[in-house]
This record gives C-alpha cells, structure tokens and sequence, in this order.
C-alpha cells in the first residue's frame, strides 16, 4: 500500500470514529439533570459558607427564587439552613439536587434531594454528616426527616 492511500484511509477512519469518540469521552463526566447547571469543581463555592465545592460525594444544587438562579453547596446540610432562609425555600417549584454519596470522583451521579435516602454517619465538608443514595438501606432516612435533623442541629 502506497503512503498516501494509507494516508487517505487513516484519515477516513478517524473521521468515522469521531461520533463514537464522542460519546465514549462523555460517559465518565456524568450527566446533569434538566435545568441543572453544571458546577466547576475546585473552583466554584458554597452560597451559605463559601468554602470551595470539591468533594463530589456531598455537593447540592438548588434551582429556584424570584429569577429561577442556580445555587450551589458543598454540604446538603448548608442547602437545608440556606432554603429555610429563603421565602420560596418550601416552594414545590424549587429544584433541589444532591450527589449520590456513592459517585466516582470522574462522574458524580445525581438524585432529586427530596426523594433521595440519607445515610447519617458520613464524613462531609461541614460535618452535617448526611450522604444521599438512589434507594432506602438499613438506617436511611427520607428528606425531611433529615432536613429535621439538621436544622434542630441549629448551625
């Protein structure tokens, strides 16, 4: 085979396998849910304490208010104290997401935070100590039992 027919056909295959490519790189960063905005990690902060949201296992987001802005936690305890301060805060039109305790540093997985169980006893950033999950497990709690639990923490 000459050099510019291999050329040719290197060339054509990898414009053939581009799609593919495609997908293959997105599978590892892990989708958003609709109307989620996407969080820069190790850069963007916490609205209620500021620290910078990095540990992917405890992050949240709220989607809400007056103009319908993004916010972002680093602990689904800071989202808890934030939205109770907020007048739309029990607004059922208020979105609220929670990274699975279980993501991958590569691909954070989210759940709708009311309908997401939460495990005590886990290590997060402000020490509320709630990581969510997809199902119920032994000692799992619903939302507003761990919304409770939190704000009589009174921090």
């Amino acid at each position: 085979m000459d050099r510019r027919r291999f050329l040719a056909d290197a060339l054509a295959a990898g414009f053939a396998m581009a799609p593919l490519a495609a997908l293959l790189s997105a599978c590892g960063r892990g989708s958003l849910p609709e109307g989620m905005a996407e969080i820069k990690w190790d850069r963007d902060t916490c609205t209620r304490c500021s620290m910078v949201l990095s540990d992917r296992r405890f992050a949240a987001q709220v989607r809400g208010g007056p103009k319908d802005a993004h916010f972002n936690f680093d602990d689904i305890g800071c989202a808890t104290f934030w939205l109770a301060a907020q007048p739309w805060g029990r607004d059922a039109a208020a979105r609220i997401w929670v990274a699975d305790v279980s993501s991958q540093v590569d691909a954070v997985r989210w759940l709708d935070a009311r309908r997401a169980q939460y495990l005590g006893g886990r290590a997060s950033p402000m020490g509320y100590n709630f990581g969510a999950t997809g199902l119920p497990q032994a000692g799992s709690v619903d939302f507003e039992t761990m919304r409770e639990h939190v704000l009589a923490r009174g921090k």
